[in-house]
């Protein structure tokens, strides 16, 4: 089978494949989205911000300033860098707390509101509601673009975008994989439980199926085996086409572990599943030249 090289994957998802609209959230307040209510308490994480520069930041872009979260040591400059990508519940108090966590161990975590022209899915209880009314409606090229901006926004102020890595959860483990295909500055992608395949629109031309041939940087797969809502075998596929095209990309599949086994604050979360996959993931991080 011939392997696609030198492909542009911009060519793939056109920086202008959309309209720019105007920014329809503009802050991120507080507290956990309405529709993961209620919050597992015995289980949620939370992480302070004691010796942190912890809070909302304005990134600039071609149409308004973008609401993202920030977290970084409190003294120092030339953090490596994080992107934090979110579920389809945006910018709540777990994605924050997954900053804090990485800016705890000397990184500069940065999480978009990348629904923000689209609205605010924080403040929605239904599930469906949230898909169909805002995440249906988010363009690929939006989001990538988003994601350039924010890694420009970082190198000028105290982020180091020499080493530049993403992380992403569900709706964000889809985009962790897309924009390893789209950025050659960046090192290292993990992608939690992110989809692989889909109907291809003018929303989401391309899935990651598509684009082993294509990543840039290498990708760490954390996937669960109990998981509902992605078959097993596309990511046993998706294994066989990052071993065919023979780049470093990797998948980890934890067998008995369901969607979201890492989001603390739900009932899916599990534990030994969630901590080992964080562990790989710093690892990954420090392997491919991402670490403090």
């Amino acid at each position: 089978m011939p392997v696609r090289t030198d492909a542009d994957f911009d060519s793939l998802i056109p920086a202008a494949a959309f309209d720019r609209r105007g920014f329809m959230v503009t802050t991120l307040g507080a507290g956990f989205a309405l529709a993961v209510q209620p919050v597992i308490a015995q289980t949620a994480i939370s992480t302070d911000r004691a010796g942190l520069r912890a809070g909302e930041v304005r990134i600039k872009t071609p149409d308004g300033e973008m609401v993202a979260y920030r977290a970084q040591p409190a003294a120092g400059s030339g953090f490596p860098i994080v992107l934090v990508v979110s579920e389809i519940f945006g910018v709540h108090e777990h994605i924050a707390d997954l900053c804090r966590r990485l800016a705890k161990l000397g990184y500069q975590a940065i999480a978009p509101e990348l629904f923000a022209r689209q609205g605010d899915p924080r403040k929605i209880a239904n599930v469906q509601e949230i898909i169909t009314s805002i995440v249906a409606k988010v363009p690929d090229a939006q989001v990538l673009d988003d994601l350039d901006a924010c890694v420009t926004w970082a190198g000028a102020h105290d982020g180091d975008a020499g080493r530049l890595a993403v992380t992403g959860f569900c709706w964000g483990g889809r985009i962790a994989w897309l924009y390893a295909a789209r950025n050659p500055q960046l090192k290292a992608a993990v992608a939690w439980y992110g989809r692989l395949v889909g109907q291809a629109s003018e929303i989401t031309p391309r899935h990651p199926a598509e684009l082993a041939a294509l990543l840039k940087a290498p990708v760490l797969g954390l996937y669960g085996g109990a998981d509902s809502g992605i078959p097993l075998d596309t990511v046993w596929a998706m294994q066989e086409k990052l071993k065919a095209v023979g780049g470093k990309s990797i998948i980890h599949i934890y067998d008995d572990a369901p969607h979201a086994f890492h989001a603390d604050y739900r009932p899916s979360f599990r534990k030994e599943a969630a901590e080992d996959g964080w562990k790989r993931m710093l690892e990954w991080f420090k392997r491919h030249g991402v670490a403090p």
